[in-house]
């Protein structure tokens, strides 16, 4: 039962980076850039700040640092920047169908065999996603977007691999965050940034709280979890998003996208009961 609040609670997390980057990037609050680059500095400080309290080194050095740090900040720019076009539901079901793909196939590359059952719940998954993302008059967003939103889907996936392997999920993230900072500096510098007091507090909330904290959260539950099971469990973040972009920011709700929710949904607990079942049968 733990699990499953701790893993509700980082899927809710996660949608909610969505939700605050679109409502930062298109009510003129802020530009991606800065966005991005003040979310990845308050995640640092916060997260750098927990691991003061809490003791224990920062493992800057490691051997999985970089991979970490250019996959988060590969998903960083590809997140920000999508969100000037996307909305906020549409960018989550893109960035979160590319995390399953890319995190199925390396599950199949390194030997892994997803069972019958997980395969169905995927595909079910999966055509959802595919249902919401089929052109329509109510699609809110254009073909650059979707492109950038896959590159920070690649990113993602990457970042999740790498954080299976992490012993402190919680130094870990802190020193991804930390060797992100300068990666974006670099990338990012003299692309027209500006942003106004309402931006940069919703950058710091998202970079702090849902993105810092969020990422802890999500490495230290990672092992308990199998890659596939993981992979689906996040296609239920884009009908968080979903949601939040109705509530909060207006973003227009169709038939199609009711009916790819519930086909994500039903993709995903067929997927993660999966184990289950087939230790029943044991």
């Amino acid at each position: 039962m733990r699990l499953i609040l701790l893993t509700c609670l980082t899927m809710i997390a996660f949608a909610a980076n969505s939700v605050l980057n679109r409502m930062a990037v298109d009510g003129g609050g802020i530009d991606p850039s800065s966005f991005a680059m003040i979310r990845v500095l308050a995640g640092a400080v916060a997260l750098c700040m927990i691991l003061t309290v809490r003791g224990g080194g920062l493992p800057l050095l490691h051997r999985d640092r970089m991979v970490g740090a250019f996959s988060l900040a590969a998903y960083m720019i590809g997140f920000s920047l999508a969100y000037v076009t996307l909305d906020a539901g549409l960018g989550a079901l893109i960035l979160f169908g590319t995390v399953q793909v890319t995190m199925f196939g390396w599950s199949a590359l390194r030997g892994g065999h997803p069972t019958t059952r997980q395969l169905m719940g995927a595909s079910m998954a999966f055509g959802g996603l595919l249902i919401a993302l089929w052109p329509d008059d109510t699609a809110g967003g254009d073909i650059t977007g979707a492109a950038l939103m896959v590159v920070a889907g690649l990113g993602w996936a990457a970042y999740t691999l790498v954080g299976k392997r992490a012993t402190d999920p919680l130094a870990a993230t802190a020193a991804n965050f930390v060797w992100t900072l300068p990666i974006l500096a670099v990338l990012l510098f003299g692309t027209g940034l500006q942003a106004a007091p309402s931006g940069i507090a919703l950058a710091i909330l998202s970079g702090a709280v849902t993105s810092g904290l969020g990422y802890a959260l999500w490495y230290s539950i990672l092992p308990q979890l199998a890659a596939q099971t993981a992979a689906v469990l996040q296609l239920s973040v884009p009908i968080i998003a979903i949601a939040g972009g109705a509530l909060l920011l207006g973003e227009a709700l169709s038939l199609s996208l009711a009916l790819a929710a519930a086909l994500v949904i039903g993709g995903i607990a067929v997927a993660v009961t999966a184990s289950t079942a087939q230790a029943g049968h044991n």
